[in-house]
């Protein structure tokens, strides 16, 4: 069968993605991947793929940009002729579901995240509503995945979708090889992560604040800060870097590297997220976790036991988990971050993930 994947980066597909499009290969398919062609296409091409190049403007509805999207999508599903489309993030879950209903193509959507429009109420969150339902109210939709339960309760609620195709998964799960269990660090200093775009929602200023207070009479303690920012908070992170609170990498691409020298991960995101990879890929190499009490964050951790869920946007609780962390011996840490990746084992691991999409293109083979 030919396999469209469908996405808005060819880096997300490239490090979430690669072991379904190496068992879909394995089995003899073919795979396609149409995404706007970034630093990491070539990769996709190595292991076997098909590039196509998208342009998405991935920011903000405009209609005009957005109408030639799907007729962008249109084109390239008449050209290529897929026997199905596996579709991720907003966009493509749109617009090139639009294209797949039209023309009657077999789709598998993956609601990888609700978005700060669909997951904040408003007048663009109705946009939104009306174009998914759009979108999934062909029965050429044969899945519709969700990575937390609160998205599947918002479609639910606002009825969108057939819930017959509903099912849920473990986020993209983890790549239990990737990130394998770590030795524990002993050093003098105790380091810990914020791996995320710099952006409000992900929690960046209460991390930084914390920080700040902590670090008042725990100056062993380092906070870094790994991921792109945007010009809005340069001078806030200048700032905190020179006052000695912070840590800050920019974009970073050896992750694994840094969890080795990390004794924990910090994420107090607040975003709308489908299933947060930093925690899972923390838990995996068997660092404790400290995040929020929100959907797709929550899910990764087991409060108390593999690492501490706060109140969402409330520095002093998480000042008091970190608190609560130093103040416990190395090996309670160490046996925190075993149990995170028992836990990783047992309900997040990837192959979980490459499962459903099989069986659903089982489905989809079976009544072709």
């Amino acid at each position: 069968m030919k396999i469209l994947f469908a996405s808005v980066t060819d880096s997300g597909i490239l490090r979430v993605r690669s072991q379904l499009i190496k068992a879909l290969l394995a089995q003899g398919h073919s795979v396609i991947v149409a995404t706007p062609a970034d630093k990491d296409y070539k990769k996709l091409e190595e292991i076997g793929c098909t590039f196509v190049p998208v342009t998405i403007d991935q920011h903000g509805t405009n209609p005009l940009s957005d109408l030639k999207l799907y007729k962008q999508y249109k084109k390239l599903l008449k050209t290529i002729k897929p026997d199905a489309v596996f579709l991720f993030t907003t966009k493509p879950n749109i617009y090139c579901g639009m294209a797949c209903r039209k023309l009657g193509i077999p789709a598998v959507m993956n609601i990888t995240g609700m978005g700060s429009a669909l997951g904040n109420k408003g007048f663009l969150q109705k946009i939104m509503i009306m174009l998914y339902k759009n979108s999934c109210k062909g029965s050429n939709l044969k899945r519709i995945f969700f990575q937390n339960d609160d998205s599947k309760a918002f479609f639910e609620k606002n009825k969108i979708g057939n819930s017959n195709v509903f099912a849920r998964i473990p986020g993209s799960g983890v790549n239990l090889e990737k990130y394998s269990l770590l030795s524990f660090p002993s050093s003098s200093t105790v380091d810990f992560l914020f791996v995320a775009r710099v952006i409000k929602q992900k929690g960046i200023d209460n991390y930084i604040e914390a920080a700040r207070i902590i670090r008042k009479d725990h100056p062993e303690a380092v906070f870094h800060v790994l991921g792109a920012s945007d010009d809005s908070y340069k001078s806030v992170l200048d700032e905190a870097s020179s006052a000695g609170d912070i840590v800050y990498h920019g974009r970073v691409d050896n992750i694994p590297d840094f969890q080795k020298l990390s004794q924990c991960t910090i994420h107090p995101s607040y975003y709308p997220e489908g299933m947060s990879n930093v925690i899972l890929e923390a838990a995996a190499s068997g660092r404790p976790v400290i995040t929020t009490d929100h959907p797709g964050c929550r899910e990764g951790v087991d409060d108390g036991v593999t690492g501490f869920i706060v109140p969402v946007n409330d520095t002093e609780s998480l000042v008091r988990a970190i608190r609560k962390f130093l103040a416990m011996p190395i090996a309670e840490r160490e046996e925190m971050g075993r149990r995170g990746r028992i836990k990783m084992e047992k309900v997040f691991d990837r192959s979980i993930v490459t499962s459903a999409y099989l069986d659903a293109l089982k489905d989809i083979k079976g009544n072709g």
